[in-house]
């Protein structure tokens, strides 16, 4: 592939299986990308900074939601501008990229893994404590491993959209139950930074919703149907809305971090245990039936991140393996349900296992910290010199307020990147 050139009528080979566009319909790859970002890290997260500093980060989450809905709209720009998917891109960039995301893809993959499953379990752990949290990890990955082999896209999406729905409703109606104290909240929207809330504020700016599913965001246009210029307006629109929900979703779980974790004067542990520490506060507060849908709610976020995952990180995955072999992107074998797809979804859910039930070892638990860490603001970089230059059309290419956006949201990344590195190091070394 050469490094300057757009390929022309390229799109059409990435039509789906009919040869028609797909109807535009309500949920699109947006709210996949959105719900699977979300996860149990995001959601302790932002009940800390809630229990710490109130509603003034209220801010940061505002500008989460517009940095992540310009990092993900430039993935899809992209990807529909061109009829490149975002890999083919990289790879206009130099072959450092190459080198960087084939190891990070490999390695992430395998200790993702096992953290999904257990985040996934550890609601189900406590709801039904007679199994073992092993066995509900083991369980729940095997579920996320059939719905994934067996279904294509358009049932995958629907799937998604159920689990958003759940967790939507449950996390919003406890706010709602929670109620907020709106005159604090209004002035949350005043920018400011509390003492020592610089990392939170980052995290809630720049890492709440955002991991490699981010760039899968291309993938899930193609396997929708959404595959030329043409879809553009209907692709901004499925961004925005999507991360419009997510803002509204993290919103909720500050509220909740304010109103019930602050107000019990309780100090949740950092980790996904944090979140059942929280059904128990609410048990105590409003009731087991309150208690037990917060438990529901953090299962439907937990599982769709497994499920978004599992879909989303092996079709990039097949797409690079696929570019590797001299394959077109678009191959059968790149697709879903395509062999190199297959491959990476059982790495992705059965070797992991062995990390359920022995120490995680630690060298690898330093090279998934080094190499995650750097992920997002290696995405955002990417982004600047993809959308910029002969690499896209003129008339897709970023305006300047969007370098600007885009540079900003680098900085960040990388600022929230070097700070996770550090705890990595440190953690491995404590």
């Amino acid at each position: 592939m050469s490094d300057d050139g757009v390929k022309a009528g390229h799109g059409e080979r990435l039509d789906d299986d009919s040869g028609t566009p797909a109807r535009w319909k309500i949920v699109g790859p947006g709210l996949v990308v959105a719900a699977t970002g979300v996860g149990a890290a995001d959601m302790v997260a932002t009940l800390t900074a809630g229990s710490r500093y109130g509603y003034a980060l209220l801010w940061a989450v505002i500008l989460g939601v517009i940095l992540k809905i310009i990092l993900v709209e430039g993935a899809g720009r992209y990807t529909l501008a061109t009829g490149y998917t975002i890999f083919e891109g990289w790879r206009t960039l130099g072959r450092w990229t190459t080198w960087y995301f084939g190891p990070y893809i490999i390695i992430w993959g395998f200790v993702y893994g096992a953290s999904a499953m257990s985040s996934t379990a550890l609601p189900l752990a406590a709801l039904f404590p007679a199994v073992d949290l092993k066995i509900w990890a083991v369980l729940m990955g095997l579920a996320g491993f059939v719905m994934v082999w067996l279904n294509h896209y358009a049932t995958f999406e629907k799937i998604t959209a159920a689990l958003v729905g759940l967790m939507f409703v449950t996390i919003v109606m406890l706010a709602v139950i929670a109620a907020p104290n709106f005159p604090e909240m209004i002035k949350g929207l005043v920018p400011m930074i509390p003492e020592g809330g610089l990392i939170y504020t980052l995290a809630l700016a720049g890492g709440v919703g955002g991991t490699i599913t981010l760039a899968a965001y291309g993938y899930w246009l193609r396997e929708k149907g959404w595959y030329t210029p043409k879809w553009m307006r209907v692709m901004r629109i499925d961004n925005t809305m999507a991360y419009v929900l997510t803002g509204i979703f993290v919103l909720s779980m500050l509220i909740v971090g304010v109103e019930v974790v602050q107000a019990a004067g309780v100090a949740l542990s950092a980790g996904d245990e944090g979140l059942v520490e929280l059904a128990d506060v609410l048990n105590d507060r409003y009731g087991t039936f309150i208690g037990t849908a917060f438990l529901v709610g953090f299962w439907a976020a937990a599982f769709s991140s497994i499920i978004g995952v599992w879909n989303g990180v092996s079709l990039m995955f097949a797409d690079f393996w696929g570019n590797m072999r001299g394959l077109e992107s678009g191959h059968p074998d790149t697709r879903i349900g395509g062999k190199y797809f297959k491959w990476y979804l059982v790495w992705l859910t059965f070797p992991p296992m062995i990390m359920l039930f022995l120490e995680r070892p630690i060298g690898l638990i330093l090279a998934y910290g080094v190499l995650g860490s750097l992920f997002m603001p290696f995405l955002a970089v990417t982004l600047l010199g993809l959308l910029n230059g002969r690499r896209v059309p003129k008339e897709w290419a970023n305006r300047l307020h969007t370098n600007i956006a885009l540079a900003l949201t680098a900085v960040i990344f990388i600022v929230l990147g070097v700070n996770q590195l550090w705890n990595t190091i440190g953690d491995v070394i404590g």
